[in-house]
């Protein structure tokens, strides 16, 4: 009976663990490459559109007077800053929605491991019940009353620890789910 304890309160730890490290693992991995894709994207942007403007410049100063030079190099250069400024907003909006969409999914992925966790809970609160119940009958049937009595005060003492632990696992995953909760909705 104690072997059937331990070896269930390590299996629910196992599974808390596993899932706590994968939603982590998943978040920095999409975080980082978020980041990577925003900041490539608006040097390639930036970098692309002035070397146009730098071209056009040229072109014109070389076709034309340089009063006309100087007003295309004026209208080029508030072209860049426009350009500029687009990228700039859309890679925001891009990394807004990411964010926003990564942190939904954070807190599916946390109450779907707290609806798991107390499913295993109760599944492995009524093995132990069920267990400790048959291991009394057996005892009752070839022993005496007064040992079967105490195997039956055993088996209540294991099927309390277990479900104290039980309770205890889920109480700390849902204090984490609330707290990651609280920090995304800030």
């Amino acid at each position: 009976m104690v072997v059937l304890v331990v070896v269930l309160v390590v299996v629910l730890v196992v599974v808390v663990v596993v899932h706590v490290v994968v939603v982590v693992v998943v978040v920095v991995v999409v975080v980082v490459v978020v980041l990577v894709v925003v900041v490539v994207a608006v040097v390639a942007v930036v970098v692309v559109v002035a070397a146009a403007v730098a071209v056009v410049v040229v072109v014109v100063a070389v076709a034309t007077e340089a009063a006309v030079a100087a007003e295309a190099s004026a209208a080029a250069a508030a072209a860049v800053v426009v350009v500029v400024v687009v990228v700039v907003v859309v890679e925001v909006v891009v990394v807004v929605v990411v964010v926003v969409v990564v942190v939904v999914v954070v807190v599916v992925v946390l109450v779907v491991v707290v609806v798991v966790v107390v499913v295993v809970a109760v599944v492995a609160v009524v093995v132990v019940v069920a267990a400790a119940a048959v291991f009394v009958v057996v005892v009752a049937v070839a022993t005496e009353a007064a040992v079967a009595a105490a195997a039956a005060a055993a088996a209540a003492v294991v099927v309390v620890v277990v479900v104290v632990v039980v309770v205890v696992v889920v109480v700390v995953v849902v204090v984490v789910v609330v707290v990651v909760k609280e920090i995304a909705s800030r």
